[in-house]
């Protein structure tokens, strides 16, 4: 195995142990086996944020790496496909009218709302990437995604509008992304979707090794373009509408991860699938201990330092690409 992959694991490993513990109420390893005060918030709280927090990370990171792969640019993000922004007008729409329901008590209401705004902007997507020529276009995709991102927002900030003072500040809290949560009900409902993207990963990697250099050779090497777009399109889609709808839309990591790991390792995707899962995982934990520290006793949500780190990731892109 790869030395960076395994210095990596370990790092990965490390944080996760470590991330639990830290925060606005410090908390010790003996707090594992208490029953104390301490010990409810490492189990109930921590521990399951840091979970959460991981799998997150690790799917949106490999979501990026495909996405980008997809369209043979280093600067795409699954952020451009309005999936996101069509996830945040469910969750909008479900506080403005006042909804209250759960699945079994485990599932929010709220959470199953997102989940259907990024299903609709995940067919509005696919319609207009099919109006052209009859097939997927990358370039009808990539615009669409630009269109359906300011159509939502738009709507979006005219439900905001017209909601009271409480109900706003709940849906631009929710807007900011976030990783609270009790027990691990969220964690779990999340992994089917880091399962699902790193098998399709693994499986479409020598695939998308060959179609990053040019769809012609991909096509002449037996590679079928248009099944393996259509694929990639709806499985990231409907991974990151899972990831949106737990935990908000946290941007950026789908951008920064994938191209710092191109770096961490040179390999084939299906190396660099599970390099960004084990980076983006890590890193989405140090940014949400990050969120929960230094504004102690308050914190901020993960969705900030995500943004202002990609800011200024992005920039960095910019001008050492023209350099």
């Amino acid at each position: 195995m790869n030395k960076k992959i395994v210095l990596l694991f370990i790092i990965s490993g490390l944080i996760i142990i470590a991330a639990p513990f830290v925060g606005a109420h410090m908390l010790s390893p003996s707090d594992i086996l208490g029953e104390g005060g301490s010990a409810r918030i490492l189990w109930d709280l921590r521990l399951p944020r840091v979970t959460l927090g991981w799998i997150s990370g690790a799917t949106l990171a490999v979501c990026g790496l495909i996405f980008q792969a997809l369209f043979r640019n280093p600067l795409a993000s699954p952020d451009m496909l309005g999936v996101s922004m069509g996830a945040a007008f469910g969750a909008v729409l479900y506080i403005r009218l006042g909804i209250a329901i759960s699945v079994f008590g485990v599932i929010q209401g709220i959470s199953l709302a997102a989940f259907g705004g990024a299903f609709l902007a995940i067919m509005a997507l696919y319609a207009a990437g099919n109006i052209r020529r009859g097939g997927l276009s990358l370039s009808s995709l990539l615009l669409a995604g630009v269109a359906l991102n300011f159509l939502f927002g738009s709507v979006n900030m005219i439900i905001q509008y017209s909601g009271g003072y409480t109900d706003t500040f709940r849906m631009m809290r929710w807007t900011m992304g976030g990783l609270q949560t009790v027990g691990f009900a969220p964690a779990l409902a999340s992994l089917p979707g880091l399962l699902i993207i790193l098998l399709v990963g693994w499986l479409t990697g020598p695939q998308l090794d060959l179609f990053i250099c040019g769809e012609e050779l991909a096509q002449s090497r037996g590679v079928s373009v248009a099944a393996l777009r259509r694929l990639l399109f709806l499985t990231v889609s409907f991974v990151v509408g899972i990831s949106v709808a737990l935990c908000g839309p946290i941007g950026f990591v789908g951008l920064m991860c994938p191209h710092i790991c191109r770096h961490i390792s040179g390999g084939g995707h299906r190396e660099l699938t599970v390099v960004c899962a084990l980076f983006g995982g890590a890193f989405l934990v140090a940014c949400d201990v990050a969120s929960r520290t230094f504004w102690a006793p308050a914190e901020l949500p993960v969705g900030i330092i995500t943004s202002c780190l990609g800011s200024l990731f992005f920039l960095y892109l910019l001008v050492n690409g023209e350099r």
